[in-house]
């Protein structure tokens, strides 16, 4: 198995009951140049996580840690993993499957270096950026989230999750400023309030 970079795919799926908007990449194997999808709604609701390999067919280990993962067990996919990266610890699709393994099994802080570490040593690969984009969102950092989307999208023009989850983002921070904007001066709270209405509910439909 090479250590060099794979290409990273995407696929979405359900979960927690709501639709994540900022994607995390987890799941079947796609063809080349396709991007999985992690809809994380326990994050935040309304952000999706997205990783993805491009790789044709993938090997055993991949399908396995892909199964125990899509079946909610990241207990048994983390040691799985972490097998395969010792003889092949350069691997960025299985580096990504650890990362959703250590976010899924609640080790946010964890999952935020595992994913810190392959933004540093794979900077072209926007899968990533987006998936730590939608754990700073979690931890309401949005400003943070936002950096790291504009990053996934220089890495990838066009990437459909990204500029997703971009918008999401952008709402939130709408919401903020509007409820600061209403602390500031009562006046306009009427105003503000309206539009917030109106952004929270497409974002209420958006996450179902």
């Amino acid at each position: 198995m090479p250590n060099g970079p794979t290409p990273i795919p995407a696929h979405e799926a359900g979960r927690h009951g709501l639709r994540s908007r900022i994607a995390l990449a987890r799941g079947r194997a796609l063809r080349a140049g396709s991007a999985w999808v992690l809809m994380l709604g326990a994050l935040m609701p309304g952000l999706a996580t997205a990783q993805s390999t491009s790789v044709t067919q993938q090997p055993s280990e991949y399908a396995e840690v892909q199964r125990l993962l899509n079946a909610g067990n990241p207990g048994a996919a983390l040691p799985r993993a972490d097998t395969y990266l010792q003889a092949n610890p350069r691997d960025p699709q299985m580096r990504l499957l650890r990362a959703i393994a250590l976010s899924d099994g609640g080790r946010t802080d964890e999952a935020i270096e595992a994913y810190s570490r392959l933004i540093q040593d794979y900077p072209e690969l926007p899968e990533p950026y987006n998936n730590l984009a939608v754990l700073r969102a979690g931890q309401d950092r949005l400003d943070e989230a936002l950096a790291l989307l504009q990053d996934a999208l220089r890495a990838r023009p066009g990437y459909a999750t990204a500029l997703d989850n971009l918008g999401d983002i952008h709402a939130r921070l709408a919401l903020r400023a509007w409820q600061q904007a209403r602390q500031a001066d009562a006046a306009i709270a009427a105003r503000t309030g309206a539009k917030a209405s109106r952004v929270r509910e497409a974002l209420a439909t958006g996450a179902r």
